[in-house]
């Protein structure tokens, strides 16, 4: 599962409990959050996942925020043992918001996972500077994981539609810098036909920002094993619904079934 949690803007508390309570009905094995605040009398992360069984991690990406002792970054929780981590910054150019992965292998009961979590830069015209992100980000992706045979796992806010060339490089339909890689995008490969927004008009938190509806919150599965290990069984979009008024975040989450058993 991903999803981008809007710091603790809006009515937190109440968000808060929904993104909990979606998380208890579907019971993910990994989630990667983004725009998560930790620091002095702040630990967004906790709040959500207090007196649960997962695993954490956190990569701090921007320190410079107006609140002092609290830092900006992205989180990995995990059913399973964290076993290693790795962190990286994110290319980008002077007086933007700074970007990080953070990268997890996981020891789960079907062996070593390993997952990256992200969140790209926002404005829709630094396709440019995500480029250069996608690049990076996925050659330290296929570092960490050289050695693992579990298909990587990528996820995270984009803040790029499927038609751009940050994401279609990702998908394999398009070479950056000399470079080309392969990964199935869990939505359009096993989504539900729709447009699968994550951005949407329908959301009051989205409405300020007068932006068109979008995709930009992605799960990315690298080549099942043969037999199917890996293979994306199901995708949907989660945190999208509203109780009394309250909506999870202004983005909504991606969750995809993936297959944890080889049939050869």
């Amino acid at each position: 599962m991903s999803l981008n949690i809007w710091n603790d803007q809006g009515p937190w508390p109440q968000r808060a409990r929904l993104i909990r309570d979606e998380i208890e009905s579907l019971q993910p094995d990994l989630i990667g959050f983004q725009e998560v605040l930790r620091g002095e009398g702040v630990d967004l992360l906790d709040e959500i996942l207090a007196g649960t069984s997962y695993h954490r991690d956190f990569v701090v990406a921007e320190e410079s925020l107006p609140r002092p002792g609290v830092v900006f970054g992205n989180a990995i929780a995990s059913r399973w043992p964290i076993a290693s981590r790795a962190e990286l910054i994110l290319p980008n150019v002077e007086g933007n918001e700074a970007r990080a992965a953070l990268y997890c292998t996981v020891e789960s009961t079907i062996g070593s996972v390993c997952i990256g979590c992200t969140h790209l830069n926002w404005k829709v015209d630094q396709g440019a500077i995500r480029e250069r992100q996608v690049v990076a980000l996925v050659d330290h992706l296929l570092s960490e994981c050289v050695s693992i045979e579990f298909p990587p796992i990528l996820v995270g806010d984009f803040n790029a539609v499927p038609e751009s060339a940050e994401i279609r490089y990702l998908k394999g339909l398009q070479s950056l810098d000399g470079k080309s890689v392969y990964f199935r995008d869990a939505w359009s490969h096993a989504g539900d036909g729709s447009e699968g927004l994550t951005w949407s008009r329908k959301n009051p938190y989205v409405m300020q920002w007068l932006d068109p509806d979008r995709r930009i919150d992605y799960i990315f599965v690298g080549l099942p094993q043969p037999g199917g290990w890996g293979e994306i069984l199901s995708c949907k979009i989660v945190c999208a619904s509203e109780r009394e008024g309250v909506w999870p975040s202004d983005h909504f989450g991606v969750y995809a079934e993936l297959q944890t058993e080889n049939q050869t």
